[in-house]
C-alpha cells in the first residue's frame, strides 16, 4: 500500500494527516515531508496517524528524528492515534512516554 500525506493548519500548529503504511519503503516520503515543514518554519506539528494501517521501526525512527528536529527549534510534535495496534507499538518501545498522544486533532490542537 502507498502512503498519503496531507498537511493543513490547525490553530498555531501544522497537522500532517498520514494514511496507508509507514514502512521501510514509504518512511523516506514521510521524513521528507516532516523535514520540509520544519525547515520552512513549522515547528509545532501534529502527526495524525488515524489513517495509518501499518507502522514499523523505520516509521518510528522518522517520528523520533522529527521530534528531535522540532525540539531544536523549541517546538513540539504530538501524535493523534486511537488504534490499539499502533498504540501498543508506542507502549512496547517506550515511545508513549516520549510523544504526547491524543484521541483527536482538536484535542491535540488545544494542548
Amino acid at each position: 500500500m502507498d502512503l498519503s500525506l496531507d498537511d493543513r493548519e490547525s490553530g498555531k500548529r501544522t497537522v500532517v494527516d498520514v494514511g496507508g503504511e509507514i514502512d521501510v519503503y514509504t518512511a523516506p516520503k514521510l521524513r521528507e515531508r516532516l523535514v520540509g515543514l520544519i525547515n520552512s518554519g513549522h515547528h509545532d506539528l501534529i502527526v495524525n496517524l488515524e489513517g495509518v494501517d501499518f507502522l514499523d521501526s523505520t516509521g518510528l525512527g522518522v517520528l523520533v528524528g522529527a521530534l528531535k528536529r522540532v525540539r531544536a527549534h523549541n517546538g513540539t510534535l504530538v501524535l493523534v492515534c486511537t488504534q490499539e495496534r499502533l498504540l501498543k507499538i508506542f507502549r512496547i518501545t517506550g515511545l508513549a512516554k516520549v510523544f504526547p498522544i491524543y484521541d483527536t486533532v482538536e484535542a491535540a490542537s488545544k494542548s
